[in-house]
């Protein structure tokens, strides 16, 4: 059963150790670099990031960074929304059908609002990232654009 836990002390070198496919690492900052935005977040923003690690029973399989933003806030769009930042499923555990599982979790948990209303989730990936654009399609994201200065395709789901 996928479980979406916080990162603990006991936790935080596995998740760490995460790693994607050598295609795939130009797609994605490294979950050390995640989490260090994630604590500068948790200092200065109201709101901050929401990190857990992804969990297939007692095995850690992926990592997903998540946010919200006001109205005011959002770049995308004029509503409140929330955004999945980083989603990364370990090399190990890829075609396995994982990658769905999760981001159902992560999207059902995104719909229970722990930090308020949204209408709508954001997510970005890079144009070369197939399998990331076959995965959102298949839950309805639909793209909307391209993030000029990442050079990354949003995409939009209605919640």
């Amino acid at each position: 059963m996928i479980e979406l836990c916080k990162i603990t002390w006991e936790n935080f070198d596995e998740c760490i150790q995460l790693e994607l496919t050598e295609e795939q690492k130009g797609f994605l900052a490294s979950n050390v670099y995640s989490l260090a935005q994630s604590y500068v977040a948790l200092l200065n923003d109201e709101l901050p990031a929401m990190t857990f690690a992804i969990y297939d029973d007692e095995t850690m399989i992926g990592f997903v960074m998540i946010y919200h933003d006001t109205a005011e806030e959002n770049e995308y769009g004029n509503e409140e929304a929330y955004g999945i930042l980083r989603f990364m499923i370990d090399r190990k555990y890829q075609n396995k059908g994982f990658g769905t599982k999760a981001l159902q979790k992560v999207l059902d948990y995104i719909r229970s609002f722990p930090q308020g209303e949204a209408s709508a989730v954001y997510l970005s990936f890079a144009p070369e990232n197939e399998a990331a654009r076959h995965l959102y399609a298949k839950f309805g994201f639909q793209e909307i654009g391209i993030e000029d200065d990442e050079d990354e395709i949003v995409a939009k789901l209605i919640l």
